[in-house]
């Protein structure tokens, strides 16, 4: 470990030196009962803060993470009704309120920069104290893989624990020990057959004292958890009873659309509203600031969405275009690349002496890479409706931070939190988008220009895609070393780019941020691979233009840095890729596993067969950890006309921990290829004069259906805790196919998105 992870770890332990003497050795708050009882409907009773059953079995599930695609309702229900015992027939979910016991603990745990292989007594004590704080001052968050990871125990304990109850209501009514009875298929069962269902003893056993550690099952004993299951959100999907952000449509609802400033972060210095006034339904027009690192505008309040989009367009407007007048985007990519070649960075991994072993190396190869800022391009268009009454307002969001979007609208509308009551909405995609609370903010000041009455806000596509708080680009730097015998000596890397989590934590909480941000190097220093000599680094890069989370994070650009830099590492050796990447994995037989699994599955190292066109074809393999699980993926790809880049087949192998629901993970590796992919082959913003030049999907397209592959999916029998599923299969695409062209052309493609010369 490098002796800047050292003093990092152990500084931050000694800050806290007084906490784990005390508080850190006090039991951690319990995750079963909300600070207000669950709101209840007649005949319902609620047994803890994550269920309740009605008088005909009905049992309702309380989500505390929001569903954006990723089958989060689904996996989370089958943990709380396995240990309940359900009829799953009769499960239904329902949205949580906002409470200390749904805060997320295991991705704020997961984002210490801690290497996986780190061993140091300080490290469990240190992830101790994180988890009981986040317990506390932490956030509501669907994000970061963590939704089934940080919830598998809560939600089995609060379906054993409502279990327990059941069974000791039933066990009195019967004059029997609990021992004596059974659960099954939502009944409890006594010795001699008699049954009684969960509805009919709810009320009862709703009276019973709430278990202290109620004895969940062994997984030998699941029945639902690791079985192909379907999702429960797909019917309303399919008859459209499913409500998304644009479906809040409360009484009188008005509509708002935004005339936004080109420029990012820019404001309206004035506006001539006379015009827009002049048409038939509008209601108000309003200055709207930048909030929570969004852009100003002006808004338009109207009777009906269209009439509010054109009187908008006839705004005149005055633009400040603020400090991103002359930010360029490829001038801030070469700002990057000088920092990646003359900086040395923050060290989030050392071993060895590097630079001795590179000085002394028979063979040295080097070699740069970039990615570009990225839109995250959700098909729900960004959208929030307010209505503000004075004294309380009503937020209906497409969010996946809720706590923080009730904040930002109280702050928008001058009211304490409380006075504030969000109903989070399934979303449309979020992919890091909807953890911002730009829009939200935004919302609730135009709604406080008609108090009383909702008003739905809208961006039009071009708007999302010309003001989102992008991915940040990246430039990584590589050398690498061999020995007379082809063997690696030395690995050294320094990436820059900007960093997300100071931005964050200063837009939403207004918090300076300190200390190294993982994000920015995860997916370079966090690998299995076992590197003679390594340092690897990231150079922070201050810039004005604000950026934020996107799908799999700083793993979507550095796993294409470091898979791509190992296959030049296997060429440069001589030695076939997956023979080179086992070599580096001889201590770690789970990635090795997943390695050899995705292997196995594509016939590596026999001929590849020709495209449907007959088109010659090749293979790309590459391995990367994120979000706890190892994934590694095949891709098979050919040129069609004018060189395009054309993927047939991707065989993708995760270890993914315990497998709550193959059939959903299978879902999200295929979707994960596919995003990948999108960014890959398509994605990229370009910004001139701080205006972002793409616009829509015909200019940043995503993946059509007549472009995606045929994807093959193996899960390994991974052991113990459930680990992160929507995130993994994003990173390995890039590189996998970078490989496969490589094999094809010859042709070694360092930058994103992938062009052949």
């Amino acid at each position: 470990m490098a002796t800047t992870r050292r003093k990092f770890i152990l500084g931050t332990l000694g800050v806290t030196g007084a906490l784990v003497i005390g508080w850190s050795l006090m039991p951690p708050r319990q995750r079963l009962t909300t600070s207000r009882p669950l709101p209840t409907s007649e005949g319902e009773v609620a047994f803890n803060g994550w269920v309740r059953i009605a008088r005909d079995g009905t049992v309702t599930v309380t989500l505390a993470k929001s569903e954006m695609g990723q089958g989060v309702v689904t996996s989370l229900c089958m943990l709380l009704a396995e240990e309940l015992d359900a009829d799953w027939s009769r499960v239904r979910w329902q949205q949580s309120p906002i409470d200390r016991i749904y805060n997320n603990i295991a991705s704020v745990v997961d984002g210490l920069p801690v290497h996986p292989d780190t061993d140091h007594p300080g490290i469990d004590t240190l992830k101790w104290l994180t988890a009981k704080a986040m317990r506390e001052i932490g956030v509501m968050m669907t994000g970061g893989s963590s939704s089934v990871k940080d919830l598998w125990m809560p939600m089995r304990q609060a379906g054993a624990s409502a279990r327990e109850m059941l069974v000791a209501a039933a066990a009195a009514q019967w004059g029997l020990a609990p021992a004596d009875c059974q659960t099954e298929n939502g009944e409890v069962i006594a010795p001699d057959g008699r049954r009684l269902g969960y509805g009919a003893l709810a009320a009862a056993a709703a009276q019973q004292p709430l278990p202290r550690d109620p004895a969940l099952k062994e997984p030998g004993r699941f029945k639902r958890i690791g079985q192909p299951t379907r999702r429960l959100d797909t019917p309303g999907k399919i008859d459209g009873s499913a409500r998304f952000g644009v479906d809040a449509l409360p009484q009188g609802l008005l509509y708002a659309s935004v005339r936004l400033c080109p420029t990012l972060g820019g404001r309206a210095q004035r506006h001539d509203d006379a015009p827009a006034r002049a048409l038939r339904g509008v209601k108000a027009v309003t200055a709207v600031e930048p909030l929570r690192g969004g852009t100003g505008g002006v808004a338009v309040i109207a009777d009906h969405p269209w009439r509010a989009r054109q009187a908008a367009d006839r705004l005149d407007v005055t633009w400040d275009h603020g400090a991103l007048a002359e930010f360029s985007s490829a001038a801030a990519m070469q700002r990057l690349a000088d920092a990646a070649r003359s900086e040395r960075g923050y060290a989030f991994y050392e071993t060895g002496e590097v630079d001795a072993a590179l000085a002394g190396a028979a063979k040295r190869i080097d070699a740069e890479y970039r990615a570009p800022w990225l839109a995250h391009a959700a098909m729900e268009p960004i959208n929030c409706t307010v209505l503000f009454e004075g004294n309380k307002a009503t937020v209906w969001a497409s969010t996946q931070v809720p706590g923080l979007a009730r904040a930002a609208a109280a702050e928008a509308l001058g009211l304490p939190d409380e006075a504030v009551t969000v109903h989070v909405l399934m979303l449309g995609g979020g992919f890091g988008r909807r953890l911002e609370t730009d829009f939200i903010a935004q919302a609730a000041a135009i709604a406080k220009a008609v108090p009383g009455q909702a008003v739905q806000t809208m961006w039009s596509r071009e708007q999302d895609t010309r003001h989102d708080l992008y991915r940040p680009a990246c430039v990584a730097r590589f050398e690498a070393g061999f020995d007379a015998d082809q063997r690696l000596v030395a690995w050294k890397n320094t990436s820059a780019g900007q960093a997300i989590v100071p931005q964050v934590l200063k837009r939403a909480f207004g918090l300076p941020g300190g200390g190294p941000d993982k994000t920015t190097s995860e997916g370079a220093f966090d690998q299995a691979y076992e590197w003679p000599a390594a340092r690897i680094a990231h150079a922070a890069v201050e810039l004005p233009l604000q950026v934020g989370f996107w799908r799999s994070v700083g793993h979507s650009h550095q796993a294409f840095f470091k898979e791509g830099f190992v296959d030049e590492c296997a060429h440069a050796a001589g030695v076939d890729p997956l023979a080179f990447r086992e070599s580096l994995l001889r201590q770690h037989p789970k990635q090795l596993a997943v390695l050899q699994a995705a292997a196995k599955a594509a016939n590596w190292g026999t001929p590849s067969p020709p495209a449907p066109d007959g088109a010659r074809t090749a293979r790309g393999i590459a391995l990367h950890d994120s979000f706890g699980s190892s994934v590694a993926q095949v891709a098979e790809v050919s040129l069609g006309p004018d060189k395009a880049i054309r993927v047939h087949r991707v065989w993708c192998a995760i270890d993914c921990g315990f497998a709550v629901n193959p059939a959903g993970i299978r879902q999200q590796l295929e979707g994960g290829v596919v995003f990948g992919l999108s960014s890959a082959l398509h994605g990229g913003v370009d910004i001139v004069d701080g205006q972002v030049q793409q616009s829509n999907f015909h200019d940043q397209p995503i993946l059509r259906l007549n472009e995606s592959p045929r994807v093959e999916c193996v899960i390994l029998p991974g052991n113990g805790h459930p680990e992160g599923v929507g995130e993994p299969g994003v990173p390995p695409i890039a590189p996998a196919v970078a490989n496969a062209l490589f094999a094809l052309t010859g042709q070694r493609l360092r930058s994103l998105p992938l062009k052949l010369a």
